[in-house]
């Protein structure tokens, strides 16, 4: 789990809007004719030593309240502790240095007491600022966290949903073989284990090379070959360049699937399905054959636009016409398999 950061104030920010606050402190000793170097010294060293004193105190202090009040008013006890402290910090530099330097004259400490009261303000509205933008950017993180978390198990869910959906056809498959004793049901059996030791293979991954979708894809269509015979039909028209590609496991078994849930697949009427690359899609197409009463609820072609929306942040395109329906997906130029 990712370690939250906590908040932290850079000691450049400290140190440098100290030194400015000191040096803004002392312009008006620069145009007083009666100031000397040594008073305009002793004045920045004691507005630099209280600023700094001040934010080191606010820091200790404001994530303490600030994270446990975050819906109360900006200006609480705290900032009037704040305050209290300070006057009571300011007087004793202002005694500190006359005893120091041996100082029998300085500002009237009333005009002290206001600047470390401005600066106490100045600092704790900055760092209350600061402090905020830090819980929301730590808000943001979390919440991006918690999505990422989400689309994860969604996408888990995702793919646990294809394996049940390709057994249950499957042994519908092989169990009109076996009714109708069909010589070739050990070599269906055994490409069955094939296909599905690449499923439990391949459950894990959220991308495989389109090498490896194809080898399988040949499993796959040897099991419905053994179903439909000559009335299936597929033809795989990959470039092979695009073999090094990769594409989200069982997408084209879904597709095809697809095709063959919602058209007439028969030795009269067979159903050509074509695969071929387009630009950067890969096109699954079919010609259309529709079958009576079967409804299409989008629930296979929903679920791999999400896989693709996880991974590429791509959605895929549906083409559709009187004779053919297409479905191009966007080809992955990424060797990632995690």
């Amino acid at each position: 789990m990712e370690k939250v950061k906590s908040f932290h104030v850079s000691r450049k920010v400290i140190w440098g809007s100290s030194i400015a606050l000191a040096v803004l402190a002392s312009i008006p000793k620069l145009f007083d004719p009666f100031s000397t170097p040594g008073d305009i010294i002793i004045n920045s060293s004691i507005t630099l030593l209280f600023s700094i004193f001040i934010w080191y105190y606010n820091i200790y202090s404001l994530p303490k309240f600030s994270s446990q009040r975050t819906n109360k008013s900006l200006f609480n006890w705290k900032l009037l502790l704040s305050v209290i402290i300070g006057i009571v910090i300011m007087v004793v530099l202002v005694i500190a240095h006359q005893e120091l330097f041996e100082i029998s004259k300085m500002d009237a400490p009333i005009m002290f007491e206001l600047r470390g009261v401005l600066i106490n303000f100045i600092v704790y509205l900055f760092l209350h600022l600061l402090f905020q933008n830090y819980q929301t950017q730590q808000m943001g993180m979390e919440l991006e966290r918690t999505h990422a978390v989400n689309l994860g198990a969604q996408y888990e869910l995702l793919k646990q949903q294809v394996n049940p959906h390709f057994l249950f056809n499957s042994l519908n498959t092989l169990k009109s073989m076996v009714d109708i004793q069909d010589p070739q049901s050990a070599d269906f059996i055994l490409k069955l284990s094939d296909f599905y030791r690449f499923t439990l293979e391949s459950r894990k991954l959220d991308i495989v090379p389109l090498r490896e979708e194809l080898q399988i894809l040949d499993s796959y269509v040897y099991l419905l070959k053994a179903r439909f015979e000559e009335g299936f039909v597929l033809e795989n028209n990959i470039d092979l360049k695009q073999y090094d590609s990769a594409i989200p496991p069982f997408t084209l078994q879904l597709l095809i699937e697809n095709c063959i849930k919602h058209n007439v697949v028969s030795l009269d009427k067979p159903l050509l399905i074509k695969l071929y690359t387009e630009a950067d899609f890969l096109v699954v197409e079919n010609q259309i054959q529709l079958k009576r009463g079967v409804l299409s609820t989008g629930v296979g072609l929903d679920n791999i636009n999400q896989r693709f929306m996880h991974l590429v942040h791509k959605e895929i395109e549906i083409d559709k016409n009187e004779t053919t329906f297409k479905v191009k997906i966007p080809m992955i130029y990424d060797n990632r398999n995690n």
